[in-house]
């Protein structure tokens, strides 16, 4: 079963072909970095092959990678929220392969059809609430005296 928070299981399929006529094929390299903490958020990918690691960086320590995504997951949701900054930095583990996307074309066809803005809103809500539980689990899995926080679920 596909998680909820892939392309596929979030949107209806008349909302999904409306948003992939925006996408556009790119190819990164593994070990290139696609976005950095803070950086302007104009763009979003969702994966086709490969996969693509998230990281947090850690005053006074090396970058922390939170999660790691592929086939069908969303890589970026800071597009969607104003200031419009990275709140992770991201880089290709392997050879990626993805629909990369226009952020502001993509919320002007939010704000154009309701209904398709409603389910991206939804889609990259369910992104945004997995990748804080995901983090937060990381970094205590890193971090915290005693361990993993597994145990507070």
């Amino acid at each position: 079963m596909a998680s909820p928070t892939t392309l596929t299981s979030a949107l209806p399929a008349e909302h999904r072909e409306r948003l992939m006529r925006l996408g556009r094929t790119e190819s990164v390299a593994a070990g290139t970095r696609l976005f950095e903490e803070g950086g302007p958020a104009d763009r979003f990918w969702i994966v086709r092959t490969g996969t693509v690691t998230l990281d947090l960086r850690v005053p006074g320590r090396r970058a922390a990678v939170i999660e790691s995504l592929g086939r069908g997951e969303l890589v970026g949701w800071s597009w969607q929220f104003a200031p419009y900054r990275w709140q992770l930095g991201a880089e290709a583990l392997s050879p990626v392969r993805a629909w990369r996307f226009d952020a502001d074309a993509v919320r002007g066809l939010c704000a154009e059809d309701p209904a398709v803005g409603r389910a991206v809103a939804l889609w990259v809500g369910r992104v945004v609430a997995h990748r804080l539980h995901t983090a937060r689990v990381r970094l205590l899995d890193l971090y915290a005296p005693c361990g993993s926080g597994d145990l507070l679920r």
